[in-house]
């Protein structure tokens, strides 16, 4: 019984640190002003954007934006110049990268293995003009079609250029680490977990009680 106890924990703790480790870094740019740039705000998570990276705000939550249905709150992110496009992550990320768009012409976007857009390129992402094709929910904003789209890839990214979007494509919820954008773990998961991790301690303890008294 002991063992089984042991064997549970273990196995416990091996699936919260994979979880902790595969656990995607989402971008939702909420908090940031509308119009502002998105530069070093995701800075602490290793994320930087060059200077013509914008945040824009819904026009119903008090912005200029003529977006609706976005996929998370009420801020996305668009770029001002092609030539000027560009995300880096220095210390790199692996096996998946997605985001959501609305894009009024076709385009693509490109993850390389090294930064500012040099090095192999490691995997492609086409873009549709979808942005204003069979909306329905908010019923204000042009760029309302809001589709996901993501690439697994081989080896480690370090940059993407988005370079071709300027002013006609936005972005929200760039996900790093998934194919498939705005990936996290449920709070209910971590709770199962360290509930998981209770029961387990509570039970050994309660064995030990039986075999000491």
């Amino acid at each position: 019984m002991k063992k089984t106890l042991l064997a549970a924990v273990a196995v416990a703790a091996l699936s919260l640190s994979v979880q902790a480790q595969a656990a995607p870094i989402v971008l939702t740019f909420e908090g940031i002003g509308d119009h502002n740039p998105v530069g070093n705000f995701y800075a602490s998570q290793g994320v930087v954007f060059s200077s013509d990276t914008l945040a824009l705000v819904d026009q119903d939550a008090g912005g200029s934006g003529n977006i609706a249905n976005e996929p998370s709150g009420s801020t996305v992110m668009f770029f001002l110049n092609s030539n000027n496009a560009i995300l880096d992550f220095a210390a790199g990320f692996t096996t998946g990268f997605s985001f959501f768009y609305s894009s009024a012409f076709q385009a693509s976007v490109s993850v390389w293995d090294g930064l500012n857009g040099t090095g192999n390129q490691l995997g492609t992402l086409n873009l549709d003009a979808q942005h204003d094709s069979n909306c329905s929910g908010d019923p204000n904003g042009q760029y309302c079609n809001w589709t996901p789209v993501g690439v697994n890839f081989n080896g480690t990214a370090k940059s993407i250029n988005f370079g071709g979007t300027a002013n006609y494509v936005v972005f929200d919820d760039i996900t790093f680490g998934s194919a498939t954008p705005g990936v996290v773990p449920e709070p209910g998961t971590w709770a199962l977990m360290i509930g998981g991790f209770g029961m387990a301690g509570a039970a050994l303890r309660s064995r030990r009680r039986a075999l000491t008294a």
